[in-house]
């Protein structure tokens, strides 16, 4: 089998993880997302918790700088080992599913990637974060634009194209026109027709 290598980037409360998990399920892939933090901190010994306080920050250019390639922010080394272990597993010709980690842009060059974003309507956002997180509508909102903002501020920080511009993936979708499966459905399809290498 080729490698496929499918990268979900996506809005908080789009329902964009399961649409990962969906996708990873239907073709037996595995899903990095968080657990990458795990395994890294397994093989190379280091404290998972010391490496979640950094995980999906924004690296400050005026606070911390580079010297001989080593630099001295933790939220920017943090990113470079999610990076540079993402890397290594393409490398290797692995094939899985990664959520987020900047990975339509740092796993740009295989010929196996598909990019992915999700978005979604506030007013669909709202009330699945007040289910999955029992939050009150408020709440939720808030919730929604702060996570939002954070990962636009995480992914620009180490980006050349921002966050959610559709030129930066090979499919843009909202998941609150077809919903969660249905959304996941098309998906399938249109993955099945590059992986085929159809074209009209």
């Amino acid at each position: 089998m080729k490698q496929m290598i499918i990268s979900v980037g996506r809005e908080f409360g789009s329902g964009g993880h399961e649409i990962a998990m969906k996708l990873a399920e239907h073709y037996g892939l595995p899903l990095y997302d968080h657990n990458l933090l795990d395994e890294i901190a397994a093989k190379r010994g280091l404290d998972i918790e010391d490496l979640r306080d950094y995980d999906e920050k924004k690296r400050n250019k005026l606070l911390y700088r580079s010297v001989k390639g080593m630099n001295s922010s933790p939220s920017h080394n943090v990113a470079q080992l999610q990076f540079d272990y993402l890397k290594e597993k393409a490398a290797s010709g692995e094939s899985f599913v990664v959520v987020g980690r900047c990975s339509e842009t740092i796993l740009k060059g295989y010929k196996g990637l598909i990019s992915i974003f999700i978005l979604a309507d506030l007013e669909a956002k709202v009330p699945r974060i007040m289910h999955i997180y029992n939050k009150n509508a408020e709440e939720a909102e808030a919730l929604a634009h702060e996570k939002d903002r954070r990962r636009k501020k995480y992914h620009n920080s180490h980006c050349p194209i921002k966050w959610g511009d559709s030129r930066n993936y090979d499919v843009s979708i909202n998941s609150t026109k077809l919903g969660i499966n249905g959304t996941a459905d098309m998906l399938i399809r249109y993955i099945d027709e590059r992986r085929a290498g159809k074209k009209k």
